[in-house]
Formats: structure tokens, sequence, C-alpha cells
């Protein structure tokens, strides 16, 4: 890039602005913060405002603060998002401060300072805001400043660039302690416009909310340039010692390690991959110096938090392309960084330190192939990528003008298994019952396929939608993703008749999601004629659709859930006729019965390994259902001598309970099936049929 476009650029649109409270304002300048990630990353950073409100029961007026709650995102943040409390209560609690040893012990304070009975809780950064003496205050962790904070010499390096106009400050966990710190900086320095925090990030402030937002990208572009004269020319990271595999290639190699690192990591809970190859990755994990900047682990607390201490770097030679190899020996290297993790934890724990959590990598580099992240859900998986793309650059920055140098192994600890951390973690809700799920569903622009996609989204799984519709995929890709998110949802077009086709759709769920936990095979068509009229071509169609279709998609399926070695659910779509002869449609019913015979096979085959196999048996399930349309709709209609009006009604009275079938109602079965209620339950059928003695099993 060049210096034009890497500059940060004002958008505070004044017009805009000047219609808005103060308040209001802190929340227009916290977006336009959080809308740039050179700024700040996802949850990164905080900003407040000291306003004055009226007192709800005295009427008077009196100054709150406020400020962004707890875990909360300034980019995404709203009104309700920020915490609200009394500045002179929060003055008062320097009354009751019992010093550095007991600092945590604020916190418990801040619910009695709450401004207006907002339930917004404030984060343990209040005090960081609340006594910096002005109106507005940014604090923001852009990779340019965390580049000088992690250099050895970072308190040189901020006087150098910034002069005195903005001070330094040796680490310091966030906390009380480091609130009152700020307030005495600010106070024997009156005419600083900010501090870096060493290993941390940029405060910033100033009595107008305009000139606050202004300061913070002019502080940020100072270090941009800075950085760009400083490294122009020079290799980065000591310079490129692999190159990188072509971007096809690279998803390959991915496709077959996530899948085993994943059951790996499995173990406590599901786990969600997730890839990345952008140009800063692949720059860091091709360098020569890559393996020793990653064992030194990050630096800001929020790339720590979201990265674990250090990464694992996949013993991958890019020349070589040893992908075998590298699976081979990837349970000794799981298994190696566990006990390093624990031999940490043994190393750093306190009597009152929260039992070792789960011991596994979060981030795993691949030379010239990129990285990949787990995490309990995909965008847990992804933002964690995207901060360890923060501590990239900020090591390029560091390492190019200085010695980077990672938080201190106890510092790190103390954060990471900080007991605010943890209660803040056990008042989490617990996970839903698909959580860290993944599931392939074939005819999933169909009726029965997309509501059976919504049902496993709405209880927390990843879904990827496979179709030969591409124009019906995308609406109902954008429809799911629009309400459960773009990070859970996938599309990816595929026949199920094309080996080839099958096998790059599960190539494909294995780098964007890591892996397959449940296959739902319901990619389908109808058709009806009479024995004498149904030609081979007909005949084969079906066959083709409705059993090879199952055949290939399965074997596939057994073969990414054998390498996960976690087990699997795989539920066949069938039908009523798979078990009750129909007239008119001897190749439908055929293929259906094939299809229910496959599962039981199956059933036999995949238990050993976990991987339970049912079926559900629709009847008439008109609304939604793309095989209803057409010809096959005409067909049945003239089968029974009624009107397309009339068949749904004709297929409702048939049914032994009187009620119409609907896609719903499927998917409530499959998802049953695709959940640990049924765990127990592998070879069986369910009919949703609304009662039809023909097909009853037995």
């Amino acid at each position: 890039m060049t210096p034009a476009t890497t500059r940060l650029l004002s958008k505070w649109d004044e017009d805009t602005a000047s219609q808005m409270s103060e308040s209001e304002k802190l929340l227009y300048r916290s977006n336009l913060l959080g809308s740039d990630k050179r700024i700040t990353n996802y949850g990164g950073g905080n900003t407040s405002a000291k306003v004055m409100e009226k007192d709800p029961l005295t009427g008077e007026a009196v100054e709150v603060l406020w400020v962004k709650g707890s875990g909360g995102d300034v980019g995404s943040i709203k009104m309700d998002g920020f915490a609200t409390l009394y500045m002179d209560k929060l003055n008062a609690l320097k009354g009751l401060y019992r010093g550095v040893a007991f600092e945590d012990e604020m916190v418990g304070y801040l619910p009695h300072c709450t401004w207006a009975l907002n339930p917004r809780a404030a984060s343990i950064d209040t005090p960081l805001h609340a006594y910096v003496p002005k109106k507005h205050v940014d604090h923001m962790h852009p990779d340019a400043i965390i580049a000088i904070a992690a250099s050895k010499n970072s308190r040189e390096l901020t006087q150098q660039i910034f002069g005195d106009s903005i001070g330094w400050l040796p680490w310091k966990k966030p906390g009380y302690e480091l609130g009152l710190w700020l307030e005495k900086f600010c106070l024997e320095n009156p005419d600083a416009k900010g501090v870096v925090l060493e290993s941390h990030g940029l405060f910033t402030w100033d009595d107008d909310a305009k000139a606050c937002y202004e300061l913070t990208l002019e502080i940020i572009n100072t270090a941009i340039a800075y950085f760009e004269k400083e490294t122009s020319g020079k290799p980065a990271f000591g310079g490129a010692i692999h190159d990188s595999l072509a971007a096809v290639e690279r998803r390959a190699v991915a496709a077959r390690l996530m899948p085993a690192i994943r059951g790996m990591v499995s173990g406590a809970q599901h786990m969600v991959g997730n890839f990345e190859d952008s140009d800063a990755v692949l720059e860091f994990v091709n360098s020569k110096d890559m393996q020793a900047l990653a064992a030194l682990g990050t630096s800001c607390p929020d790339h720590f938090l979201r990265t674990k201490i250090r990464p694992l770097v996949v013993a991958f030679d890019p020349a070589k392309g040893n992908v075998d190899e590298v699976l081979s020996g990837l349970p000794d290297q799981v298994a190696a960084y566990r006990e390093d993790y624990a031999a940490y934890y043994a190393r750093c724990k306190h009597d009152d330190s929260p039992a070792m959590r789960d011991p596994n990598a979060v981030v795993y580099l691949v030379p010239g192939v990129g990285m990949i992240t787990f995490a309990k859900d995909k965008a847990t998986a992804r933002i964690s990528g995207e901060f360890y793309v923060n501590a990239i650059n900020v090591m390029r920055g560091s390492s190019a003008v200085s010695e980077y140098c990672g938080l201190p192994e106890q510092e790190a600890f103390d954060i990471e298994y900080w007991l605010l951390e943890e209660a803040k973690l056990q008042r989490m809700p617990a996970p839903k019952s698909l959580a860290g799920r993944v599931a392939l569903v074939t005819g999933g622009a169909g009726g029965i396929g997309a509501a059976t996609a919504e049902r496993y989204l709405s209880e927390g799984a990843c879904v990827m939608l496979a179709d030969i519709d591409k124009g019906a995929l995308a609406s109902v890709k954008d429809r799911l993703a629009g309400r459960y998110s773009k990070d859970v949802v996938r599309t990816v077009a595929m026949n199920v008749t094309d080996e080839a086709a099958v096998a790059a759709a599960y190539s494909e769920i294995a780098v964007e999601f890591g892996g397959v936990d449940i296959l739902v095979s319901n990619a389908g068509i109808a058709s009806s004629a009479p024995i004498e009229e149904t030609s081979l071509e007909l005949w084969n169609k079906n066959m083709s659709i409705l059993s090879t279709g199952y055949f290939l998609v399965s074997r596939e399926a057994f073969k990414l859930m054998r390498a996960q070695a976690i087990g699997g659910a795989v539920v066949f779509v069938a039908s009523k006729n798979g078990l009750a002869a129909s007239p008119n449609a001897a190749a439908y019913c055929t293929a259906k019965a094939s299809e229910i015979h496959l599962a039981r096979c199956l059933a036999l085959e995949g238990a050993e390994a976990g991987i339970r196999v049912n079926v559900v048996n629709p009847d008439a399930v008109l609304r939604g259902s793309k095989i209803w349309e057409g010809e096959w709709l005409d067909q049945r209609a003239s089968t029974y001598k009624t009107d397309k009006d009339g068949l749904e009604e004709m297929y409702r009275n048939r049914s032994m309970l009187k009620r119409s079938v609907l896609p719903e109602d499927i998917a409530e079965a499959a998802y049953f099936l695709a959940s640990d209620k049924s765990a127990k339950s592998t070879g069986n059928i369910i009919n949703v049929d609304a009662g039809n003695k023909e097909a009853f099993t037995r």
C-alpha cells in the first residue's frame, strides 16, 4: 500500500454530530473508531465521556461517566452497551482502596456507583477512564502503537516518535491501580495528549468529542508513518525461507490438516475451525524468524486472551509437501503442546487459581499454507485469527526497529487465570445443544433442507447447505445468514451424483469449519409413471440421485468423520414410500427403499467409530418442497384423481391423525437424530407422516 492509503482518515460528519447529545457523540465516536481494524480489533479497547446528567432522585445536574460496558465491542456497540456511573461516587472509591494487593475487590464497588439503575455491568477498565481528568477518553489497541509498546526500548521509542505530547507508562495489569497511575500521570503532565502503556496500547484524551477522535487518528497515523519510513526496503522477519503454495494447494493442505487437528482438540467440547492465508499471515509463516517470534507469545492482553500464550507451529515443509508425514506426527506435536501448557500452568499458578483450562493450542501456523485457529464457535475462531494477525503486525514493526518482547510469562498467566476473568466465564450462558457441531445438508435449498438447517442453527451449529440450484441456494443462505450471522452459514453448489463434486464439497466444509459432525442426506427428486411407461432413463435418474447420491455423500462423510475420530451422525431423509408401496411410482419407491437399507448397512459399519446412522421418513410434505413443483405434483394429482389444490387435503385426510406434515416437522426429527438426545440410537427409522399403517416398521 502507498502511504496515502495506509493513513486513517477522519469520518466525522459535523452536520450529523451537531444534532447529538454528548452521550450520543460518544456512541458515534466509538462506532467510527471500531469500524477500522487498524485502530482496534473486535471487542478491543474502550471509550468514555463524562457527561452532565439529571439525577433521577434530586433532579440536580450531576457528572456521569459513560464508558463501554463489560464485554462490549466499540464498533457495534449501541447506547445500551455503555455503563453509566456517578463520578462523585467513583471518586469516593479512592477512600476505600486498600492497595494493589486488594485492587480486584474494587470491582465489587462499581455497581454501587451506577446512575439511573443502568443494568449494563461496568468493566475492569472503568477506573482507567474515570480518573483521567478530561471529558473524553479513547483507549485503543492499534497495531502501530502496540509495536512500539511491545519493543524492548518502548519508552525511548515513544519519546523519539511523539516527543512530550505522548507519555509512557510501564506494564501494569488493567485495574484500579492503573487507573490511579493514569490520573497521576495526567496531573504531573497537564500538556500531554495521551500515553502509551507498555505491552498494552494507547490512551488519548480531550475535552471535546471530535477533537478526541481526531487526536486518536493523528497519533496512530504518526506511528504508521514512522514504521513505514523505518521498515522501507527491509525484509520482514529476517526474510522468507519458504515459498507459499498456490491458493488451491493451500486450501487442499488445510482441508487435510484441519479435521485431524479438530479431532485432537475436541475432547471437552466440539471445536470449530477457521483458515486464514492472507498476505500478512503468509509473510510470517514463511519467514526465517517465525519460529523464534511465535515462541515469545503475544504482548497485548487482548491478543493474548484470544490466542493463548503461544501458537503451535505445524511441521509442514511446503517444498516437500509432506502432508502424510505431518499427519503422522501431529498427535505427538499436539501432546507436546499440552504438556508444555500444563508445565506453564504448574509454574505460574497461585493457591487460588482456577483449575487448568483446555491445554490445546488455539492458533496453528503452517509454513507455505497459512494459519488455522480453533475455538468453541466459528465467530470466536475467526476473531482469534484476526487477533493473531494483529500480533503478527506488532511483531513485524517491533522486530524491525527494536527487539520484540512478549508479555512476561507470569503476567500472561495472571491475566489468563485472573479471578475476575474466571468469574466472567462462569457467568456465560450454557452452550446450546449443537454448539460446536458442523452439519452438511444436501438439498439445502428446498423446504425440508432449509428448515433442518434453521433448526440446527437455532441450536448453535454451523451449517453448509449443498444444492444444485444456485439461485435458490443463495436465497436461503441470505435469509439464514441474516438471522444467525454470516459466520455460521456456508453454501456449496453440488450435484450428489458427481463423485468429484461431492469430494470437493467435503474439502470445502473442512476448510470453512474444520470438519463435519452431521450429514443430512436430503437431496431428492420424485417421479410418477406406470411401470409400462417408466423409461430406463427415469429409473436410472431416481436410482442415481436417491440411492447412488446418498451412497456418495455418506462415503465422504464417513471418511471425514473417521479422520476426526470424534463420532458423528448421519440422517437420511427417505420417505414413507420406502416402506409402503405406492401406485405409479416404482422407480421412486424402490430408490427410497434402497436408501433405508443403505442406512442400516452404514449403521453397522459406523458403530465402532461412534457414527450413528438413522432415517426420517416423511410423507406428503408439500409446502416449500421443490419436488412437489411441476410434473410430480401434476402426476400425483392425476394418480389420486384430484387437482393441485385438493392434493394436500387428500393427503391430510388419508393420514391417521388427519394432520398436514410440514418441513418443520421433518426438521424436528432430523434435529433429534443429530443431537445427543438420541445418542444411543442408530439404525432406526422415525416416520413423520401423520400416521400411515402401511408404513409401520413392524
